[in-house]
């Protein structure tokens, strides 16, 4: 639809007119291989809102071009009235782990879920007509965004309030992984999908309502904008970091690998410059690389803070998108001498989503023992994935 058609449609004034041009324009200038998110796609969905009571989940992600949402909705004439964040804020500057009070706003609502209640409260969602979804995750299981919409969609459905989800491309779009034994379920591990589930969040709404995960297999009402010109084939480099420790494509890209020793006595590099980019204990031999965690605003008590730690750094080298587990092998067997236990069980199983990765490890697997075990589950996750992807390569 031509930008003039658009403003006739949408009968909106020549000053809102020239607004939508504007966050159009931006949004191009910012899109690599003409690539465009849900939420670039006003046309699709500005009509959706209009006269109509919205809710957002968002947070410093969820742009056009280089404006927030909320912005340009409300500089269109949307009523926003309520916003939902995760963790780490609607700014994304919140350290991890830290517990949220509801931050302020003098135009609408601001709700933290990632505070006194992970779960929203439901009579705040059937004030609304319609609740839009726009965020940037990044495909990993732990990852807590998805589970965070995942309990949105469940209150929605419950009240009747319909979903729209602007989707965005995932950076890990591939599959592997162990999948999540439902006994270990959390909520940095809701369902049973891989640790690398190869799906946007769009697909993955589409699976959460599709396979009755929702409590009573309740299903919400879910409507989807796609990305434009993207499948999982193309590499996307996120145009903001999506949360404080994953401040780029490297980060971004090694957090598969690298989450799994947020379960062990090793650091990922919380209280540096350079989170899940280095791994390293102050007991750790034969390594060249060295880093000290500080206190810093991505992490307030880092793992090993202040203690200089040895190990492996991946500075500089190009993103690989890739689930590596022989760092945790090579860790595992560096370190088990150590006065302390390597595995801190719980977290670690938690993380991992199954109690098996740290036997094997224990045990002596190698990676390809390790890898060998997950392949029957894989194949029966990826012909369960076919039913919810939206962009095949």
């Amino acid at each position: 639809m031509r930008i003039f058609e658009t403003m006739q449609y949408y009968k909106i004034s020549m000053a809102k007119y020239f607004l939508l041009g504007i966050f159009l324009f931006s949004s191009t200038l910012m899109m690599g291989q003409n690539i465009m998110t849900g939420a670039d796609q006003m046309d699709k969905y500005l009509n959706k809102l209009q006269g109509k009571k919205v809710g957002l989940f968002v947070n410093h992600t969820s742009i056009i071009g280089r404006t927030p949402l909320s912005d340009s909705l409300m500089a269109l004439g949307i009523n926003v009235t309520t916003v939902f964040s995760p963790e780490h804020g609607i700014k994304g500057n919140k350290a991890d782990g830290e517990k949220i009070t509801n931050e302020k706003s003098e135009v609408f609502e601001l709700i933290s879920l990632y505070g006194q209640s992970k779960r929203p409260d439901t009579s705040k969602l059937a004030a609304l007509d319609i609740l839009v979804v726009d965020i940037q995750d990044v495909g990993v299981r732990c990852y807590t965004y998805i589970s965070t919409l995942t309990y949105l969609m469940e209150g929605c459905a419950v009240v009747g309030t319909p979903v729209l989800l602007l989707d965005r491309p995932n950076p890990n779009g591939y599959v592997d992984g162990p999948i999540l034994d439902e006994r270990f379920e959390s909520f940095i591990g809701l369902h049973p999908v891989p640790l690398v589930h190869g799906l946007t969040l769009g697909e993955y709404a589409r699976m959460i309502n599709g396979e009755g995960w929702l409590d009573g297999e309740i299903k919400c009402q879910l409507e989807i904008i796609p990305v434009k010109n993207w499948d999982h084939s193309i590499p996307y480099s996120v145009p903001v970091a999506p949360s404080p420790n994953l401040p780029n494509d490297l980060s971004i890209s090694l957090y598969p690998s690298l989450v799994l020793f947020e379960g062990t006595i090793a650091s990922v590099g919380r209280g540096t410059s350079y989170p899940f980019q280095v791994i390293g204990h102050p007991d750790y031999t034969g390594g060249s690389f060295s880093f000290t965690p500080h206190p810093n605003e991505g992490s307030k008590y880092p793992p090993l803070e202040g203690l200089q730690c040895f190990g492996v750094g991946f500075l500089n080298q190009p993103p690989k998108y890739k689930l590596d587990i022989s760092y945790l092998i090579n860790f595992y067997h560096n370190l088990k001498l150590t006065a302390k236990p390597f595995f801190d069980t719980d977290q670690f199983i938690l993380r991992a989503g199954t109690d098996q990765l740290q036997i094997q490890i224990e045990s002596g697997f190698s990676e390809a023992e390790i890898r060998a075990s997950w392949q029957k589950d894989l194949n029966e996750f990826l012909k369960l994935r076919e039913k919810y992807v939206l962009y095949n390569n």
